[in-house]
């Protein structure tokens, strides 16, 4: 079965190379190869799984060696690929997820002239995800990584004649770099301390077991990997301060939303923490690090979702926090390990139902995003209504959906951290989010889905010069919703069964955490206060957070224009002004430190270089005076020297 593995990988580049090199002659007949390549690599994926089930539990990691990559003296990279519980997991959840989204975009992407290649480059982002979780060491990882940085960026701008989605693909692609050069040091520093950079070698070599024994290597350099990792983690996974990427990012198709930035790419940097877990376990500051940024991330991303009209980037807000939960579970060690991916794939279910089911609202109301001119729509869009529903509920970690078994549990391993006052904190912010998460999801069901009517036409683009024309040529027409066709709403549904049963089905007899637990040793958390009361707690500001909403957007009338709201408000819908930050500590500061750096070239570099140069340039030009090729000259400069060495001959015979 270890021959198969490769399969997962051939299937979607082979996809990609075929529809992106193939020409037009594949317009008519290449979306349905792309999904039916990817459906492949889902087939190979459950075999191989079946396979893995039949199989003890320490048993079960596969291995395929493909051929030596860089061999050189002692520096040895090889194509190899490893198949364990924990990849395992994200194959089901990128081939399976990726294939519905595939299915769901034939419709979706149905008008659209540039379909082929579209599905060239989902194509492309499959393969590139599945190297980045099945790869055996870390620098195959980091091919992987790029690839879907690549990927993201292709299909972020792929509606490009918008300046805007050209704009966020760049924003993209350059904040991910920051986080990539994370990733390339920590590689540098696992050869130089390690001599390797193979996993099972790195891990093995920390020799930092669960139970926090000394480490044969210094927690110094532990430190300093770790802390690598998490940079890389926080800008592929949209984490504080690398997060600033994610809400523009939503200027793409909405499939690449569902499927790059709900279930799959952002989720990358979880894997990483994870997969490097005997490396954070050795070094606990870093590990600290990981918590807080997880901590931030999901207070700062759930209260930007809370002011956002465009349902798309509420969403996004919606998931940088999800993940922030899921950071600071991977950050909590072996107590958290398992809930962090148990999140992460429910979260796949439900986020990137409701990113569908946003794509779908926007498919009848003329590519509207804007939910303050929705309303009602769940008379006229039955189906998107109840399968968006069910994503909000299990979201909200409503009793017995998804959510509830997969965040309740980090929430009350966040309880459990460290024994002490970190664990009141760190389970007080992780409940606090519950509770916004209820909000602004609340508010947006309300506002999309409840209520009167307050559609309004779309700009019209010949009468409006600065109005852009709708996608689905629309333009000055007023919405008429409807339902969308079954192939978008067949795999809305298909992720409405996970949003509902997936979670109960992972935490029956501890199934998930037991089926990881050869990869992430899970110990079982002891929260400073008892479960039930954590539960209770749960569910208290789950009521409190959508009965605010209730009464704000469902008792009152929803005004078509925002109202100018208050200062956290104001702030919120420009991100927290993420971007000013970056703009003033960033773009300023390295226009600042470019000009002292030039100014000091000039001065310190330049001064130093040309004044040597001139003094060498005077000093000769005085010398070369001596030579004027005059004999007499020559003759009093020869009778001076003579009278010199006599004189001096004299005084050293007096002496």
């Amino acid at each position: 079965m270890e021959n198969l593995i490769a399969l997962l990988v051939a299937a979607p580049l082979l996809g990609a190379v075929v529809l992106l090199c193939g020409g037009r002659r594949l317009d008519k007949a290449g979306h349905w190869l792309g999904t039916l390549l990817a459906l492949g690599s889902f087939v190979v994926g459950v075999v191989l799984f079946l396979d893995m089930l039949g199989r003890d539990g320490e048993d079960r990691a596969m291995h395929q060696h493909l051929f030596s990559w860089i061999p050189v003296g002692g520096f040895q990279a090889d194509v190899a690929f490893q198949l364990d519980q924990l990849s395992m997991t994200f194959v089901l959840l990128i081939t399976g997820v990726g294939s519905l989204i595939h299915i769901y975009s034939i419709g979706y992407m149905e008008h659209d002239e540039r379909r082929r290649r579209f599905f060239g480059y989902l194509n492309l982002f499959l393969a590139a995800m599945l190297i980045l979780v099945i790869a055996d060491n870390y620098l195959l990882l980091y091919v992987g990584w790029e690839g879907v940085g690549l990927a993201s960026y292709l299909l972020i701008g792929f509606w490009q004649h918008k300046p805007s989605a050209a704009t966020a693909a760049k924003k993209a692609f350059l904040v991910n770099r920051v986080g990539d050069m994370g990733l390339s040091i920590a590689i540098m520093l696992m050869f130089t301390t390690f001599g390797t950079f193979a996993f099972g070698d790195v891990l093995a070599a920390t020799g930092a077991e669960t139970s926090g024994a000394a480490a044969p290597v210094s927690e110094g350099k532990l430190t300093a990997i770790g802390l690598m990792l998490l940079l890389a983690a926080c800008g592929k996974s949209a984490q504080v301060p690398l997060q600033s990427w994610l809400g523009d990012a939503m200027e793409g198709p909405t499939p690449v939303s569902a499927l790059i930035h709900a279930a799959t790419m952002v989720t990358a940097g979880v894997y990483l923490i994870t997969r490097s877990g005997a490396i954070f376990n050795g070094a606990p500051d870093a590990q600290l690090a990981v918590v807080i940024v997880g901590a931030v991330t999901l207070l700062f991303g759930a209260i930007v979702g809370c002011a956002k009209d465009d349902i798309k980037k509420a969403l996004a807000g919606s998931t940088m926090s999800q993940i922030g939960y899921m950071i600071l579970a991977a950050g909590l060690g072996p107590i958290g390990y398992a809930f962090a991916i148990m999140h992460l794939v429910t979260h796949g279910f439900f986020k990137a139902g409701l990113f569908l089911g946003a794509g779908s609202v926007m498919h009848g109301m003329n590519d509207e995003v804007d939910m303050r001119k929705y309303g009602g729509l769940r008379k006229y869009m039955p189906v998107t209504f109840a399968t968006f529903g069910l994503g909000y509920l299990a979201i909200i970690g409503f009793p017995g959906l998804s959510g509830f078994w997969s965040k309740d549990k980090i929430i009350e391993a966040a309880f459990a951290y460290d024994d002490g006052i970190r664990g009141w904190i760190f389970g007080g912010v992780a409940l606090l989010g519950a509770g916004i998460t209820a909000f602004y999801m609340t508010r947006v069901m309300l506002m999309t889905f409840f209520g009167e009517k307050r559609w309004q036409p779309t700009p019209d683009p010949h009468k409006d010069p600065s109005a852009e024309p709708a996608a689905d040529g629309h333009g000055g027409e007023m919405p008429h919703p409807h339902e969308s066709p079954k192939s978008m709403t067949i795999p809305m549904i298909v992720l409405a069964f996970g949003s509902v049963f997936a979670g109960g089905l992972f935490s029956l007899n501890e199934s998930f955490v037991k089926w990881l637990e050869p990869v992430t040793a899970f110990e079982h958390p002891h929260p400073v206060i008892s479960v039930p009361a954590i539960t209770g707690a749960t569910m208290v500001v789950l009521v409190i957070g959508v009965a605010i909403a209730w009464f704000m957007y469902g008792k009152r009338p929803v005004p078509v224009t925002a109202p100018r709201g208050s200062l956290l408000t104001r702030a919120a819908r420009r991100d927290l002004l993420q971007d000013d930050f970056n703009h003033v500590v960033l773009v300023r500061g390295g226009e600042h430190l470019t000009r002292s750096l030039v100014y000091v070239d000039h001065t310190l570099v330049d001064g130093v270089v040309n004044g040597t140069a001139a003094s060498f340039g005077g000093l000769s030009g005085r010398l070369r005076k001596l030579q004027n090729g005059y004999a007499r000259s020559y003759a009093v400069s020869m009778l001076g020297g003579t009278a010199v060495l006599v004189a001096a001959t004299l005084l050293m015979r007096a002496v």
